[in-house]
Protein backbone atom coordinates (compact mmCIF):
# COMPACT_ATOMS: atom_id res chain seq x y z
CA UNK A 1 0.00 0.00 0.00
CA UNK A 2 1.62 3.49 -1.32
CA UNK A 3 1.02 6.46 1.52
CA UNK A 4 0.27 8.37 -1.70
CA UNK A 5 -3.04 6.64 -1.41
CA UNK A 6 -4.45 9.04 1.31
CA UNK A 7 -2.72 12.38 -0.08
CA UNK A 8 -6.01 14.63 -1.62
CA UNK A 9 -5.65 14.31 -4.87
CA UNK A 10 -8.25 11.68 -6.94
CA UNK A 11 -7.98 9.74 -10.00
CA UNK A 12 -8.13 12.25 -12.58
CA UNK A 13 -5.13 14.46 -10.75
CA UNK A 14 -8.04 16.52 -8.67
CA UNK A 15 -8.81 16.72 -5.28
CA UNK A 16 -11.37 14.15 -3.75
CA UNK A 17 -12.61 13.87 -0.24
CA UNK A 18 -12.12 10.00 0.62
CA UNK A 19 -9.14 8.44 -3.14
CA UNK A 20 -7.52 9.40 2.90
CA UNK A 21 -11.98 8.62 2.57
CA UNK A 22 -12.04 7.68 -1.80
CA UNK A 23 -7.31 9.78 0.87
CA UNK A 24 -8.46 12.82 2.05
CA UNK A 25 -11.82 11.93 -1.54
CA UNK A 26 -8.01 13.18 1.16
CA UNK A 27 -8.29 9.65 1.12
CA UNK A 28 -9.14 6.51 -1.54
CA UNK A 29 -9.12 4.14 1.91
CA UNK A 30 -10.29 1.47 -0.91
CA UNK A 31 -7.28 1.62 -2.94
CA UNK A 32 -4.60 1.76 -0.34
CA UNK A 33 -5.20 -2.25 -0.26
CA UNK A 34 -4.40 -2.29 -4.17
CA UNK A 35 -1.36 0.13 -3.41
CA UNK A 36 0.21 -1.76 -0.25
CA UNK A 37 -1.22 -5.16 -0.41
CA UNK A 38 -2.69 -5.03 2.97
CA UNK A 39 -6.09 -5.91 2.69
CA UNK A 40 -8.50 -2.76 3.24
CA UNK A 41 -10.20 -2.56 0.52
CA UNK A 42 -13.14 -2.97 2.20
CA UNK A 43 -13.34 0.06 3.74
CA UNK A 44 -14.23 1.92 0.27
CA UNK A 45 -16.67 -0.34 0.10
CA UNK A 46 -17.72 1.13 3.62
CA UNK A 47 -17.38 4.84 2.28
CA UNK A 48 -19.94 4.30 -0.46
CA UNK A 49 -22.49 3.26 1.82
CA UNK A 50 -22.18 5.88 3.88
CA UNK A 51 -22.44 8.37 1.21
CA UNK A 52 -24.81 6.47 -0.30
CA UNK A 53 -27.97 9.29 -1.44
CA UNK A 54 -30.90 6.81 -1.76
CA UNK A 55 -30.18 4.72 0.99
CA UNK A 56 -31.90 5.59 4.14
CA UNK A 57 -29.88 6.35 7.40
CA UNK A 58 -31.26 3.20 9.02
CA UNK A 59 -30.07 0.91 5.71
CA UNK A 60 -26.75 2.29 5.81
CA UNK A 61 -26.22 1.54 9.17
CA UNK A 62 -27.28 -2.04 8.58
CA UNK A 63 -24.61 -2.17 5.65
CA UNK A 64 -21.75 -0.94 8.15
CA UNK A 65 -23.13 -3.31 11.04
CA UNK A 66 -23.17 -6.47 8.24
CA UNK A 67 -19.57 -5.44 7.23
CA UNK A 68 -18.23 -5.03 10.76
CA UNK A 69 -19.99 -8.41 11.45
CA UNK A 70 -17.59 -10.57 8.71
CA UNK A 71 -14.81 -8.53 9.20
CA UNK A 72 -14.70 -9.93 12.97
CA UNK A 73 -15.39 -13.60 11.83
CA UNK A 74 -19.17 -13.55 13.50
CA UNK A 75 -20.50 -14.92 9.83
CA UNK A 76 -19.17 -14.69 6.43
CA UNK A 77 -22.10 -13.15 4.95
CA UNK A 78 -20.48 -9.91 3.77
CA UNK A 79 -18.08 -10.82 0.89
CA UNK A 80 -16.15 -6.84 1.70
CA UNK A 81 -15.93 -7.82 5.49
CA UNK A 82 -15.02 -11.50 4.47
CA UNK A 83 -12.15 -10.22 2.39
CA UNK A 84 -10.70 -7.94 4.42
CA UNK A 85 -10.17 -10.51 7.81
CA UNK A 86 -8.66 -13.01 5.44
CA UNK A 87 -5.76 -10.38 4.05
CA UNK A 88 -5.44 -8.97 7.56
CA UNK A 89 -5.07 -12.30 9.18
CA UNK A 90 -2.64 -13.49 6.49
CA UNK A 91 -0.78 -10.61 7.31
CA UNK A 92 -1.04 -11.00 11.06
CA UNK A 93 -2.84 -7.59 11.62
CA UNK A 94 -5.23 -6.20 13.95
CA UNK A 95 -9.00 -5.20 12.83
CA UNK A 96 -8.55 -2.31 14.28
CA UNK A 97 -7.69 0.32 12.05
CA UNK A 98 -10.77 -1.06 9.70
CA UNK A 99 -13.04 -0.82 13.15
CA UNK A 100 -11.53 2.80 13.71
CA UNK A 101 -13.07 3.70 10.02
CA UNK A 102 -16.22 1.92 10.27
CA UNK A 103 -17.10 3.96 13.54
CA UNK A 104 -16.30 7.43 11.55
CA UNK A 105 -18.39 5.62 8.64
CA UNK A 106 -21.03 5.21 10.70
CA UNK A 107 -20.53 8.85 12.21
CA UNK A 108 -21.41 10.03 8.54
CA UNK A 109 -24.33 8.92 8.77
CA UNK A 110 -25.65 9.92 12.04
CA UNK A 111 -23.80 13.10 12.40
CA UNK A 112 -23.66 16.54 9.78
CA UNK A 113 -22.39 19.33 12.12
CA UNK A 114 -19.09 20.09 13.86
CA UNK A 115 -19.67 22.10 17.05
CA UNK A 116 -15.84 23.05 17.00
CA UNK A 117 -12.42 21.95 16.15
CA UNK A 118 -12.15 18.76 18.74
CA UNK A 119 -15.13 17.71 17.42
CA UNK A 120 -13.47 17.91 14.19
CA UNK A 121 -10.01 16.34 15.16
CA UNK A 122 -12.16 13.74 17.01
CA UNK A 123 -13.64 12.45 13.73
CA UNK A 124 -10.24 12.59 12.10
CA UNK A 125 -8.80 10.39 14.77
CA UNK A 126 -11.34 7.34 13.07
CA UNK A 127 -11.77 8.53 9.33
CA UNK A 128 -8.23 9.74 8.84
CA UNK A 129 -5.41 8.46 11.15
CA UNK A 130 -5.95 4.51 11.12
CA UNK A 131 -4.92 4.91 7.46
CA UNK A 132 -1.66 5.98 8.07
CA UNK A 133 -1.11 4.00 11.09
CA UNK A 134 -2.11 1.03 8.95
CA UNK A 135 -0.03 1.99 6.52
CA UNK A 136 2.74 2.34 8.67
CA UNK A 137 1.97 -1.25 10.59
CA UNK A 138 2.13 -2.80 6.96
CA UNK A 139 5.86 -1.91 6.83
CA UNK A 140 6.85 -2.72 9.90
CA UNK A 141 7.51 0.85 11.04
CA UNK A 142 7.68 1.56 14.58
CA UNK A 143 4.72 3.12 16.81
CA UNK A 144 6.65 6.28 17.49
CA UNK A 145 5.84 7.57 14.06
CA UNK A 146 2.32 7.50 14.81
CA UNK A 147 1.66 10.43 16.04
CA UNK A 148 3.85 12.77 13.35
CA UNK A 149 0.93 10.40 11.14
CA UNK A 150 -1.70 11.16 13.20
CA UNK A 151 -1.22 15.00 12.29
CA UNK A 152 -0.18 14.78 8.75
CA UNK A 153 -3.56 12.46 7.81
CA UNK A 154 -5.62 14.37 9.89
CA UNK A 155 -4.22 17.55 7.97
CA UNK A 156 -4.88 15.76 4.58
CA UNK A 157 -8.85 14.86 5.54
CA UNK A 158 -8.98 18.34 6.67
CA UNK A 159 -7.87 19.71 3.44
CA UNK A 160 -10.22 17.79 1.56
CA UNK A 161 -13.11 18.94 3.63
CA UNK A 162 -12.37 22.71 3.20
CA UNK A 163 -11.89 21.94 -0.74
CA UNK A 164 -15.23 20.07 -0.39
CA UNK A 165 -17.21 22.57 1.65
CA UNK A 166 -19.51 23.40 -0.86
CA UNK A 167 -20.09 19.97 -2.12
CA UNK A 168 -20.39 18.26 0.96
CA UNK A 169 -22.98 20.64 1.90
CA UNK A 170 -25.18 20.71 -1.46
CA UNK A 171 -25.10 17.37 -1.88
CA UNK A 172 -25.25 15.63 1.26
CA UNK A 173 -25.95 18.54 4.03
CA UNK A 174 -22.78 17.43 5.64
CA UNK A 175 -21.05 20.21 7.00
CA UNK A 176 -17.34 19.80 8.69
CA UNK A 177 -16.52 23.21 8.86
CA UNK A 178 -16.94 23.81 12.71
CA UNK A 179 -19.72 25.64 13.78
CA UNK A 180 -18.06 28.06 16.06
CA UNK A 181 -15.46 29.17 13.64
CA UNK A 182 -18.64 30.22 11.30
CA UNK A 183 -20.21 31.87 14.05
CA UNK A 184 -17.13 33.77 15.15
CA UNK A 185 -16.35 35.36 11.74
CA UNK A 186 -19.80 36.39 11.54
CA UNK A 187 -20.92 33.55 8.75
CA UNK A 188 -23.32 30.63 9.27
CA UNK A 189 -23.46 27.08 7.10
CA UNK A 190 -26.22 28.43 4.80
CA UNK A 191 -23.24 31.24 3.24
CA UNK A 192 -21.70 27.97 2.29
CA UNK A 193 -24.51 27.79 -0.70
CA UNK A 194 -23.81 31.48 -2.36
CA UNK A 195 -21.74 31.06 -5.64
CA UNK A 196 -19.06 32.94 -3.41
CA UNK A 197 -17.71 33.26 -0.12
CA UNK A 198 -18.58 36.29 1.70
CA UNK A 199 -16.02 38.46 3.68
CA UNK A 200 -16.64 36.83 6.86
CA UNK A 201 -16.99 33.20 5.16
CA UNK A 202 -13.69 33.46 3.62
CA UNK A 203 -12.06 34.73 7.04
CA UNK A 204 -13.62 32.03 8.67
CA UNK A 205 -11.87 29.53 5.87
CA UNK A 206 -8.73 31.31 5.66
CA UNK A 207 -8.82 31.13 9.39
CA UNK A 208 -9.57 26.74 9.45
CA UNK A 209 -6.22 26.34 6.95
CA UNK A 210 -3.94 28.82 9.00
CA UNK A 211 -4.92 26.26 12.02
CA UNK A 212 -4.18 23.44 9.42
CA UNK A 213 -0.90 24.79 8.26
CA UNK A 214 0.15 24.76 11.78
CA UNK A 215 -1.00 21.14 12.59
CA UNK A 216 1.10 19.85 9.28
CA UNK A 217 4.29 21.35 11.02
CA UNK A 218 3.79 19.63 13.55
CA UNK A 219 4.10 16.17 11.26
CA UNK A 220 6.70 17.37 8.76
CA UNK A 221 9.25 15.04 10.86
CA UNK A 222 7.55 12.12 9.73
CA UNK A 223 9.40 11.56 7.09
CA UNK A 224 12.75 10.96 8.54
CA UNK A 225 10.85 8.99 11.43
CA UNK A 226 10.69 6.17 8.59
CA UNK A 227 13.00 3.45 8.43
CA UNK A 228 11.67 2.60 4.34
CA UNK A 229 13.20 4.66 2.25
CA UNK A 230 10.95 4.32 -0.81
CA UNK A 231 8.04 5.00 2.21
CA UNK A 232 9.64 8.08 3.57
CA UNK A 233 10.01 9.60 -0.02
CA UNK A 234 6.29 9.33 -0.69
CA UNK A 235 5.58 10.87 2.37
CA UNK A 236 8.16 13.50 1.81
CA UNK A 237 6.37 14.09 -1.48
CA UNK A 238 3.07 14.05 0.33
CA UNK A 239 3.72 17.00 3.10
CA UNK A 240 5.01 19.23 0.08
CA UNK A 241 1.80 18.72 -1.20
CA UNK A 242 -0.42 19.45 1.39
CA UNK A 243 1.53 22.76 2.32
CA UNK A 244 0.92 23.70 -1.01
CA UNK A 245 -2.62 22.93 -0.86
CA UNK A 246 -2.97 24.98 2.61
CA UNK A 247 -1.74 27.75 0.60
CA UNK A 248 -4.18 27.68 -2.18
CA UNK A 249 -6.95 27.36 0.76
CA UNK A 250 -5.34 30.31 2.96
CA UNK A 251 -5.37 32.79 -0.01
CA UNK A 252 -8.32 31.50 -2.09
CA UNK A 253 -12.38 31.45 -2.05
CA UNK A 254 -12.77 27.48 -2.32
CA UNK A 255 -16.40 28.68 -3.69
CA UNK A 256 -16.04 29.96 -6.83
CA UNK A 257 -11.85 29.77 -6.96
CA UNK A 258 -9.97 26.25 -7.95
CA UNK A 259 -8.17 24.99 -5.00
CA UNK A 260 -7.07 21.82 -6.42
CA UNK A 261 -3.64 20.52 -8.47
CA UNK A 262 -4.02 19.45 -12.28
CA UNK A 263 -2.01 16.02 -12.56
CA UNK A 264 1.02 18.19 -13.89
CA UNK A 265 0.84 20.20 -10.55
CA UNK A 266 0.72 17.53 -8.35
CA UNK A 267 3.72 15.34 -10.20
CA UNK A 268 5.61 18.50 -10.09
CA UNK A 269 5.37 19.17 -6.38
CA UNK A 270 5.41 15.76 -5.81
CA UNK A 271 9.02 15.65 -6.99
CA UNK A 272 10.00 18.21 -5.19
CA UNK A 273 9.09 16.44 -1.83
CA UNK A 274 10.89 13.75 -2.73
CA UNK A 275 13.69 15.48 -3.51
CA UNK A 276 13.65 17.17 -0.08
CA UNK A 277 12.72 14.05 1.53
CA UNK A 278 15.88 12.20 -0.11
CA UNK A 279 18.11 15.34 0.90
CA UNK A 280 16.91 15.14 4.58
CA UNK A 281 17.74 11.47 4.94
CA UNK A 282 20.48 12.05 3.41
CA UNK A 283 21.72 14.52 5.96
CA UNK A 284 20.28 12.60 8.81
CA UNK A 285 23.53 10.98 9.69
CA UNK A 286 26.02 11.71 7.00
CA UNK A 287 28.24 8.51 5.10
CA UNK A 288 25.20 6.00 6.18
CA UNK A 289 23.06 4.40 4.17
CA UNK A 290 19.09 5.61 5.47
CA UNK A 291 16.53 2.60 3.82
CA UNK A 292 15.52 -0.08 5.26
CA UNK A 293 16.92 -3.61 6.28
CA UNK A 294 15.63 -4.07 2.92
CA UNK A 295 16.45 -1.17 1.01
CA UNK A 296 19.87 -2.03 1.78
CA UNK A 297 19.80 -5.84 1.29
CA UNK A 298 18.79 -4.55 -2.29
CA UNK A 299 21.86 -2.10 -2.11
CA UNK A 300 24.27 -4.20 -1.73
CA UNK A 301 23.65 -6.98 -4.49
Amino acid sequence: MSFAAICPVGRDGTSTRSDCGNCAETGDFGTLAGHHDGGFSGSGFADDIADHASLSPADKLRHLGALEASLLGHDDHNPAGVTLRAALAERNLSPQHALDLLKAFRQDVTKSRYADWDELIDYCRYSAMPVGRFVLDVHGESRSTWAASDNVCAVLQIINHLQDCVKDYRAIDRVYVPLDALAAAGSSVEALDAPRATPQLLACLHGLADRTGDMLEQGVELPVQIEDRRLALEIAAIVTLARHFVQLLRTRDPLSENVRLGKLGVAAFGALGAAKGLFNRLGRTPGAFTGSPADERRHSR
